[in-house]
């Protein structure tokens, strides 16, 4: 799509991330750039990217971008809404049912040639049917969420600054505060933006209010979660398990203390990681960046303000 209109220069190697000063150097040479959630696109990138008009994000979360910076210049700035939605909330499930009955844990003790019979204690974990369900965000993920818990016989409870009349009504869902939330919840689940509020938003207090048979499950923003409270936690066994997507630094370094635990389930950042949502997500960015550098609205524009500047 993008080389019917355009040159188009590409990143040669997927499974790393271009070094900043690569993708400033060709910002600098470029109209309009498409990127991921690794790539950092600051004020300093922007400045020297005289010809830039559009940055198109290939992902819903934009916490990559400095959004002022680029309104200020007046580029335009797009993500991808939406599309990865019902994606994302099959893989938080995936990681409640997996840290809930211990699969992962269960698949590694099996391989390693550790299981001698039947035992009445052998792996037990925690039922999800009929627990209580704290979501943490109550956006269209969390709400997506909320659906396959009620299919579950689940209880859900949410933490959001404005109410959802919506799910309230459809699945049942009770708007309560964070720590209330946490008290009450047999599994958290995280689904928020990441900003300057939201950073350690589940931090050493928090996880200390919840239950010892409580499970956390983030697929929203590393940093909403204070790993290292995280870690000694899980470590203390103050609550049962964790199951993550996404990490305060990723890849994941060798150093971080999460590797060294059973109870925790770490997945690669692959919440939107199927076929048919990548590609969707890839062609709503390139759609994004067409219309922008056509001199047309961009279907999905985060700083709309950028038109009437």
């Amino acid at each position: 799509m993008l080389r019917e209109m355009a040159e188009v220069t590409v990143w040669p190697e997927p499974e790393t991330p271009p070094p900043y000063q690569v993708v400033a150097r060709a910002a600098r040479e470029s109209d309009g750039l498409l990127c991921l959630l690794t790539d950092r696109i600051d004020a300093d990138l922007m400045n020297a990217a005289t010809r830039l008009r559009v940055v198109s994000n290939c992902a819903v979360g934009y916490d990559n971008i400095d959004v002022a910076a680029a309104t200020a210049r007046r580029i335009m700035v797009c993500n991808t809404p939406g599309v990865l939605t019902e994606t994302t909330a099959d893989l938080a499930w995936a990681l409640i049912m997996s840290v809930a009955r211990r699969i992962v844990e269960s698949d590694r003790y099996l391989r390693a040639g550790r299981w001698k019979s039947w035992s009445p204690q052998l792996m037990l974990g925690q039922d999800i049917h009929g627990a209580t369900l704290g979501i943490i965000g109550m956006g269209r993920i969390g709400q997506a969420l909320a659906r396959r818990a009620k299919g579950f016989g689940m209880q859900v409870v949410y933490a959001d600054p404005t109410r959802k009349p919506e799910a309230e009504q459809s699945v049942g869902a009770q708007h309560v505060g964070l720590h209330d939330l946490l008290r009450r919840a047999d599994f958290v689940s995280v689904h928020i933006p990441l900003t300057q509020e939201t950073r350690h938003l589940i931090g050493a207090a928090e996880l200390a209010l919840m239950k010892p048979t409580a499970v956390l499950v983030n697929t929203a923003r590393g940093p909403a979660v204070d790993e290292a409270a995280l870690a000694e936690a899980l470590r203390e066994k103050r609550i049962f398990a964790a199951g993550l997507d996404v990490f305060e630094t990723e890849p994941l370094t060798r150093e971080s203390p999460l590797l060294g635990l059973e109870n925790v389930v770490l997945l690669p950042h692959i919440g939107s990681a199927s076929v048919a949502t990548r590609t969707l997500m890839a062609r709503m960015a390139a759609e994004n960046l067409v219309a922008g550098l056509s001199g047309r609205r961009p279907p999905y524009l985060v700083n709309e303000e950028v038109l009437a500047s």
